[in-house]
């Protein structure tokens, strides 16, 4: 634990670059079970919870991506680490865009995991009545019908342990901070369309073909105001195809960093 309240995990080899994971709205730094032994096979891991997710304490302020943003620069200093990739997913994805921004000098590599952009004006104002709903009604209200979204209909089918750990990472956490959370999903897309300055970090933006709410043409937009940035759409899967399928991720995300980190 972080002297500010973050719980994390710290593993790999010592001396390999360091690559941050941030999960996203709801989960907890478990979701990356599956990628973990590529990862940690190459690099430093720095796998971590958001404030008020897993077993992190809540934000000390009113959420934010500058919040969550310090909250990273916050615990690399305290692991004693100067860069790092960053890896984000979703709501982590906005997340280490807004890291970019804030602390460019301490991103050595950016990777942007099925994470929204600009939505229109029916896709923001349908976010947007999604968080308000989970600020009255609690955590687990936008649940199952967001399990839909997120696993193919065979995956939920298949009794897999996904949906099961989705289940128990929301049940920890902190209710405030969730509704929090969720506003900043839907609202802080905002101020990371046409970035300015510029994003220079070597990036790679991916997402799933099926992906309703970041979708491929978000990932596009997302990567054409990154100079240089790649591009990667996963076929066939949805939002949480990291965890339905680990490899179509760590593979071309390995790839990526193995060519950026030398």
């Amino acid at each position: 634990m972080s002297p500010d309240g973050t719980a994390y995990t710290l593993s790999g080899p010592v001396d390999a670059p360091v690559v941050a994971l941030i999960h996203g709205l709801g989960l907890c730094r478990d979701v990356w079970a599956g990628l973990l032994p590529a990862f940690e096979g190459r690099y430093r891991v720095l796998n971590y919870d958001l404030f008020g997710h897993g077993q992190s304490v809540p934000a000390p302020e009113k959420a934010s991506l500058t919040v969550y943003s310090d909250q990273l620069a916050g615990l690399l200093d305290h692991v004693g680490v100067d860069r790092a990739a960053v890896v984000g997913f979703s709501i982590g994805g906005m997340i280490n865009r807004r890291f970019a921004l804030d602390h460019g000098g301490r991103l050595s590599a950016l990777v942007i995991l099925n994470s929204p952009h600009d939505r229109g004006a029916k896709g923001q104002t349908l976010v947007e009545d999604r968080a308000a709903k989970v600020r009255k009604q609690g955590a687990f209200s936008t649940f199952d019908e967001a399990l839909k979204r997120w696993f193919t209909p065979e995956f939920l089918a298949s009794d897999a342990a996904g949906p099961r750990l989705v289940r128990e990472c929301r049940s920890q956490v902190d209710p405030e901070s969730y509704a929090q959370a969720a506003w900043v999903l839907a609202n802080g897309v905002r101020e990371l369309i046409a970035p300015d300055p510029l994003i220079t970090a070597p990036t790679l933006v991916m997402t799933c073909e099926n992906d309703t709410g970041s979708t491929p043409a978000m990932s596009r937009h997302i990567a054409a105001e990154i100079p240089e940035a790649e591009l990667s759409i996963v076929p066939r899967l949805q939002h949480l195809g990291l965890m339905e399928d680990a490899s179509a991720f760590t593979a071309p995300i390995i790839d990526f960093l193995e060519r950026t980190l030398k």
